[in-house]
């Protein structure tokens, strides 16, 4: 299984077969109302929220704007306090670098933390080619590693499971992976909870090396923080030997004043919770204390090709709260896997087609893999604007043009299947750019309306099959306008 899901069918193909699973749908709705109507209750209860919001966007752009400084900075304070810092230009890099780290303990068992850097890198696969086993130990991932399946969510991976689902899952495979499930195990939470801990714990006790991600890295002490809600992420960073964090350049932030924001946004926005259960911080090595190595492989894999797009770069402002994924009409419907990617949703949409490029089929269907409602913008607590980049992104897909990819400026060639698309928007701008041919097209529309098709032939049957062509109005706006004076009779 790859840990970024290229080689799957476009977002429609995928998106069709999902719809079709009853059982998916109901979990997801499920799942997607109950957390975002908590996510409500819990913004409301700050007044400042909107400054917050604004607040977390500023640090995020001053940071980006800066982050050649920043991260050398981050390097110079990690290397002092006793960690060694490890820079991978893209996935095959870093699962080198955190595959050799293994290798060199003499281990062949990791825990993990919840990351998502190393699911897009595909770690698990990487490890288990050099013979060792890592072992997930988030309640969800731990129900997604067991299942042989693949995160569909952000915040909670196996939120299209159900609890019969999962009581199936732990009694027919924990015994192949440590510990069996107890006998008799009910589908309660309780139960499946006890159960994880038990098997969990093992674990925890007998690793050498423990992996992790991290939520934030302050460059001024250069610390690391990962928030969580279950406390293995506490066992996974504290009683290992080793520790070993994968992380995205763009999770870094200047100061641990900075913090003060995201402690306060990013709790609410993802779990509804006023502060997470367990904020653990790490800084370099301390002896007696903790791991008594530590290992930081700072992760670019198509993140500075991202920066250098003045309008896609906003999407690494994320922090992965996953809330526009709960708001978002096209995910509760369709589920992550549709979108191919260790990011599903709204945010998936924008950041796997700038992180792997559009040459694929999924990664060039992505950016229409909305309704650009506005949901998503209007509840990222740092403020980006995903309509604004799926537009940019389309725009991309259907005509090319400059890029970055991999270090390098490139023209890219449009995506494949869009001509006719390209033809009707040169045939748009030819009639806006010619008003007495705009005018004629549509006096000519108006007193021909009741001939028009219900729906559009050719290419256009693929737009029109799941809309309605708008009505053709009986007079063009134009025409109106003349006879009435602007909407005001003659006697005003």
């Amino acid at each position: 299984m790859s840990g970024t899901f290229v080689g799957m069918p476009a977002f429609p193909e995928a998106a069709h077969d999902a719809l079709a699973d009853p059982t998916l749908r109901g979990n997801l709705r499920h799942a997607t109302h109950t957390i975002r109507a908590k996510r409500a209750r819990a913004v409301a209860e700050l007044p400042d929220w909107a400054r917050l919001r604004e607040a977390g966007r500023r640090i995020k752009d001053h940071t980006l704007r800066h982050l050649d400084r920043y991260l050398e900075q981050l390097e110079g304070a990690v290397t002092a306090a006793g960690g060694t810092v490890h820079w991978a230009a893209d996935a095959d890099e870093a699962n080198r670098i955190v595959t050799e780290l293994v290798r060199a303990t003499g281990e062949s068992e990791v825990v993990k933390v919840k990351s998502m850097a190393t699911q897009e890198i595909g770690l698990n696969e990487a490890l288990e080619a050099a013979g060792i086993r890592a072992y997930e130990t988030d309640l969800a991932e731990l129900i997604v590693q067991l299942g042989r399946d693949r995160p569909s969510h952000i915040l909670v991976p196996a939120i299209h499971r159900n609890r019969g689902e999962i009581r199936e899952i732990f009694a027919r495979e924990m015994g192949d992976w440590g510990r069996p499930a107890p006998e008799g195990l009910t589908d309660t939470p309780a139960d499946l909870a006890e159960a994880a801990r038990l098997h969990l714990r093992e674990k925890f006790l007998r690793a050498k090396v423990g992996v992790s991600g991290a939520n934030f890295m302050v460059a001024e002490t250069g610390t690391l923080v990962v928030v969580e809600s279950e406390g293995n992420g506490r066992m996974c960073l504290t009683l290992p030997e080793t520790l070993i964090s994968v992380v995205g350049i763009e999770k870094i932030v200047p100061t641990w004043r900075d913090l003060e924001v995201f402690l306060q946004t990013l709790p609410r926005s993802s779990t509804a919770e006023r502060m997470n259960p367990y904020t653990s911080t790490w800084t370099g090595t301390t002896d007696g204390d903790g791991p008594a190595a530590f290992h930081l492989v700072l992760l670019d894999n198509g993140r500075t090709d991202a920066l250098a797009d003045e309008v896609g770069r906003q999407a690494l402002r994320c922090i992965r709260c996953s809330a526009c994924l709960n708001v978002c009409p096209v995910y509760e419907r369709a589920g992550g896997h549709a979108y191919g990617s260790v990011y599903p949703g709204p945010i998936g949409a924008i950041l796997s087609p700038q992180l792997r490029g559009t040459a694929s089929e999924i990664d060039a269907s992505l950016p229409y893999a909305s309704s650009l409602c506005g949901a998503c913008y209007e509840v990222c607590p740092v403020a980006i604007d995903i309509p604004e980049v799926l537009v940019h992104l389309r725009e991309r897909v259907v005509q090319g043009g400059p890029a970055v990819r991999e270090g390098n400026r490139v023209v890219l060639k449009p995506a494949k299947g869009h001509a006719a698309e390209r033809a009707a928007m040169r045939a748009a701008r030819w009639a806006f750019t010619h008003p007495a041919a705009l005018r004629g097209g549509q006096r000519l529309a108006s007193r021909t309306r009741r001939l028009h098709p219900r729906t559009l032939p050719g290419p256009g049957r693929a737009w029109s099959a799941t809309r309605d062509l708008p009505p053709v109005p009986a007079e063009p706006f134009r025409d109106w306008w003349q006879r009435t004076n602007g909407g005001r009779d003659d006697s005003e």
